[in-house]
C-alpha cells in the first residue's frame, strides 16, 4: 500500500492517461461494482465505485492506495479490501465530498491511516 492513501503505488505509474471508467472493481472476496469516475492527480488520486444493485446502488470513494492490481486485458481494478469493508464505507456524494477536506481525512482514516487501530484494507 502506498504511503499516501491518495496515491497509486509506483507499479501503477504506467497507467497515466488510462480511462478506467466502466471497468470492473474486484474486492479480495468478489466483484463489487464498476468505476464511475477516477482521478490520477498526484497526491489526490481515487476511484468512485458504483456498487450497482449489490448494495442498493451506493457509490463509494476509494483512495488510490487501495488498488492492488490492474488487469488491462480484463479491464478490471483489484482492491485490497473486502466487500464488507467497501459496503461499510460512507456513501459518496460528489457535491459534498470532493471539496470537503475533512471528509477526505475521514475516508483516509477509514481505509488507510487507521490501519494501526484495525482500519485499512481488508480490515473488518
Amino acid at each position: 500500500m502506498a504511503e499516501n492513501v491518495w496515491s497509486y503505488g509506483q507499479a501503477f505509474a504506467h497507467l497515466v492517461g488510462t480511462d478506467l471508467a466502466g471497468w470492473r472493481v474486484e474486492a479480495t472476496d468478489g466483484h463489487v461494482g464498476k468505476v464511475d469516475k477516477h482521478s490520477e492527480e498526484a497526491g489526490d488520486a481515487y476511484l468512485v465505485v458504483d456498487t450497482g444493485g449489490w448494495i442498493f446502488g451506493k457509490e463509494v470513494l476509494l483512495p488510490a492506495s487501495t488498488v492492488t492490481r490492474i488487469d488491462l486485458e480484463g479491464k478490471s481494478v483489484h482492491v485490497g479490501l473486502t466487500r464488507d469493508r467497501i459496503k461499510g464505507a460512507p456513501e459518496f456524494r460528489a457535491d459534498e465530498h470532493l471539496a470537503d477536506r475533512q471528509h477526505r481525512e475521514e475516508i483516509a482514516v477509514y481505509y488507510g491511516e487507521g490501519r494501526a487501530s484495525g482500519g485499512g484494507p481488508g480490515a473488518p
